[in-house]
């Protein structure tokens, strides 16, 4: 008989499958080519994120440039008064892996090959913090780049799936990601296509059974599609229509 799950009860009252509430702006830095605002949850308990995005501009130093595409960079950072514990300022090891990831989650979906010998720059900045920092920063830079009018095939909606011993949850907290009861806390990081719906990023940090990875793959796609969702109605505000 199996083992039953020590963890039965999510400590913001939500189910299992459920997402926190999402909220999604666009057009929020002025400067910017394109910006926008995404965050899961609410108030004091959000994780909140904001992306900017300069270009296609020609890359300098000219040696750097690529005569066959154009040039992704994200640089991802949580400023200092985003967690209670003040951050330290600057870039870090954790940050430098994130924006790295975050570049090939939103890069497979970009028409790069259009911009030869130009650079488009992606800054996300997360103002607070409650765990999902670098799904919620992904979502708000997919909507970024669209409006800032740069030809995309889809949108990306990425979403985080944590194990709590035994049970599966969607869009993990800063309670849940420090969870360390039974088998203990499993974090992954996924993101997909809107169309396709096919992976773009998936990043493990812990352990997973075969069979409970694909049921996570399976909970992570259901939700990044609803992301999707809200992602494409706060676009739609701003432009009157994007397709999905």
């Amino acid at each position: 008989m199996a083992e039953k799950s020590k963890y039965t009860k999510r400590p913001d009252g939500r189910k299992f499958e459920e997402l926190r509430k999402m909220t999604a702006k666009v057009g929020v830095v002025k400067e910017a080519d394109g910006s926008a605002m995404f965050s899961f949850g609410e108030g004091k308990e959000a994780t909140t994120a904001f992306a900017a995005v300069y270009g296609p501009r020609t890359l300098h130093p000219q040696h750097m440039q690529n005569p066959r595409t154009g040039i992704l960079r994200v640089n991802y950072d949580m400023l200092s008064f985003s967690v209670n514990e003040r951050a330290r300022p600057g870039p870090n090891k954790r940050s430098k892996e994130i924006s790295e990831v975050s570049k090939w989650a939103l890069g497979n979906v970009l028409e790069l090959k259009d911009f030869p010998n130009t650079v488009i720059d992606v800054f996300i900045s997360i103002t607070q913090a409650n765990a999902s920092t670098r799904c919620a920063g992904i979502n708000a830079a997919s909507m970024a780049l669209a409006h800032a009018g740069v030809p995309m095939k889809e949108l990306v909606g990425s979403v985080s799936i944590g194990k709590m011993d035994r049970t599966l949850v969607v869009d993990v907290n800063k309670k849940e990601e420090d969870y360390e009861e039974g088998e203990g806390p499993t974090d992954i990081a996924m993101a997909f296509t809107s169309r396709g719906q096919n992976v773009s990023l998936m990043q493990l940090d812990g352990k997973i059974r075969p069979k409970e990875l694909k049921e996570a793959v399976e909970m992570g796609q259901k939700a990044a599609m609803e992301i999707i969702k809200v992602q494409t109605k706060a676009l739609k505000d701003v432009r009157g229509d994007v397709k999905k």
